[in-house]
């Protein structure tokens, strides 16, 4: 989805998103209930917890350290194609800014945040990835997070 400014050797490299720790729990992906049950039936050892109306996987903290996705191996997300919505559209988050959905991008992704406003604005405007997403949050409205002074803003629901 995002191979038009990021190219997979990069993700492979860093694999920052797939990291969490107990301040940025709140950004473990949800998963979807149609990919639940995929989960569940060929990766049976995945615990999943209920968050909202979606789930997430049950990573257990305990301290500062730094929890890495149980989809996450050497050679990459064990899901592939089937990841969730949130993988697929890492480093872009849906969030709310003062009631309106804005689309943002997260510093924490350098190869993406590095690149211009412009350039994300474009990427985002172009073949309909904003208006996927704002769809996607009308559907699973748990996707939609408060939004994170600093985050830059790419785009606004209209």
């Amino acid at each position: 989805m995002l191979k038009k400014i990021l190219q997979p050797a990069s993700c492979g490299k860093c694999r920052i998103c797939c990291g969490f720790d107990e301040s940025d729990k709140w950004e473990i992906p949800l998963v979807f209930s149609e990919l639940k049950s995929y989960i569940q039936k060929n990766y049976p050892e995945a615990k999943l917890t209920p968050r909202g109306n979606e789930y997430v996987f049950d990573m257990q903290f305990n301290g500062k350290e730094v929890i890495f996705c149980p989809m996450l191996t050497e050679t990459g997300c064990m899901l592939g194609d089937n990841k969730p919505f949130d993988c697929r559209i890492w480093p872009f988050r849906v969030n709310d800014f003062n009631g309106t959905k804005v689309i943002t991008v997260s510093p924490v992704c350098e190869t993406v945040s590095g690149l211009s406003l412009k350039v994300l604005s474009e990427f985002v405007s172009a073949d309909g990835f904003a208006d996927m997403l704002f769809s996607e949050a009308k559907k699973h409205p748990d996707m939609v997070k408060p939004y994170i002074n600093g985050y830059p803003i790419v785009a606004a629901e209209i």
